[in-house]
């Protein structure tokens, strides 16, 4: 039996995306899984029976962590002679393309996702972006999760046009629509708990709390609406940038009507409960968020970015602003609450598109033809 082997950088990118690719995969390879992690049990939840590799792959910069990292990689990556080794996420990736360089690994995959250095200057632009085209390089072959983030990496000099491909209509592993669905029971639920009323508008977040994904643009947005008493902003994720207390500030007033909530496991209950997503990131590889809130049946308003302009289909399933442009975004709200016919209409559609393209069915079924045809042309070139 072939051996695969994925690593990453974070448990929650695991839990976000892997569970079905890993679950497939399994099914006909002996898949291990390496990520940076204190909890090996974790995808016993999942009934998985995948070894869990722990390695302290840290998302930032750490020389002397990064060193030892690469090295436990180059050791494991000896010892079990993988057929395959695939990352996920920027640092991960270099790593494990220099150790599958070093150990010979045959095949060699790096999922590509958000660039850091897109909305960087100067020096630290270069450097960040001389480390993503080594990892392309050092990779035998590369995954996108969109057509647009492609283009954008093939203009910037980063990545070859021939060695880079996008499994069906993009994503990294589609959406659960078992999972992600409307549902009037959980609405009623979700909205109690958070103490907003069901006849209330609910305009919704989710995501980590950083600058670069516009949260604070969002917010100045809400500010800005019309004089709409029952419109509520919720703000959900983990705040990695410490904009806790500026969000409130900028809601002023607004704070009765601001529910922020850290990292949650379930984000289908908070889009089941919503009328609105709204995702004004600054970069982005794709914006699985936008599809899972879509299968909810949820209108977006995004950036016109690379990545997001995949995600969205632009009035159709929902509606595409300047990045950084806060009074088109508060016209775009006010649009879409005022005019619940048009929710209905972009969110009708957006869920029928995720259900006929994204389902994680057919996408992990890309998946599992891509290694196949990897692993069969490696045969055939050996023998």
């Amino acid at each position: 039996m072939k051996k695969i082997c994925l690593i990453t950088s974070a448990e929650f990118i695991v839990r976000s995306f892997l569970i079905e690719p890993l679950r497939v995969l399994s099914r006909e390879y002996e898949v291990s899984l390496v990520v940076n992690t204190e909890n090996c049990g974790f995808l016993d939840e999942y009934e998985l029976d995948i070894e869990v590799i722990p390695v302290s792959i840290e998302r930032e910069i750490h020389p002397i962590a990064d060193m030892g990292a690469l090295f436990r990689l180059i050791r494991l990556f000896q010892r079990e002679k993988f057929d395959v080794v695939h990352s996920i996420a920027p640092k991960a990736g270099l790593l494990t393309m220099l150790a599958g360089v070093v150990t010979l690994r045959p095949i060699r995959i790096h999922s590509l996702s958000g660039q850091v250095w897109a909305t960087k200057h100067g020096a630290l632009r270069l450097f960040l972006k001389t480390l993503d085209s080594l990892t392309a390089a050092l990779a035998t072959n590369l995954l996108s999760d969109s057509k647009s983030q492609v283009s954008f990496l093939v203009n910037e000099g980063v990545i070859n046009a021939n060695k880079v491909r996008v499994l069906g209509d993009g994503s990294i592993a589609g959406v659960d629509v078992t999972r992600f669905k409307p549902d009037l029971q959980v609405r009623h639920g979700m909205r109690e708990k958070m103490g907003t009323p069901d006849h209330a508008e609910v305009v919704l977040f989710l995501g980590r709390l950083k600058r670069d994904k516009g949260v604070l643009d969002l917010v100045r947005a809400f500010s800005m609406l019309d004089d709409r008493q029952e419109t509520w902003l919720w703000i959900v994720g983990p705040d990695e940038d410490g904009l806790s207390n500026e969000i409130k500030t900028i809601c002023g007033k607004g704070q009765g009507k601001l529910c922020l909530s850290s990292y949650t496991q379930k984000p289908e209950l908070y889009m089941a409960a919503a009328d609105v997503f709204v995702l004004p990131s600054y970069r982005e590889s794709f914006g699985v968020t936008v599809l899972e809130a879509a299968a909810c049946g949820l209108p977006t308003i995004g950036t016109r970015i690379y990545g997001i302009v995949d995600a969205i289909q632009e009035g159709k399933t929902g509606l595409l602003i300047k990045a950084g442009d806060v009074q088109e975004l508060a016209k775009n709200l006010n649009e879409l609450l005022n005019d619940e016919t048009l929710r209905l209409q972009l969110g009708t559609i957006a869920r029928q598109r995720v259900l006929q393209n994204f389902s994680c069915k057919r996408v992990t079924g890309f998946w599992m033809d891509f290694y196949k045809s990897l692993l069969n042309n490696k045969m055939a070139e050996s023998s």
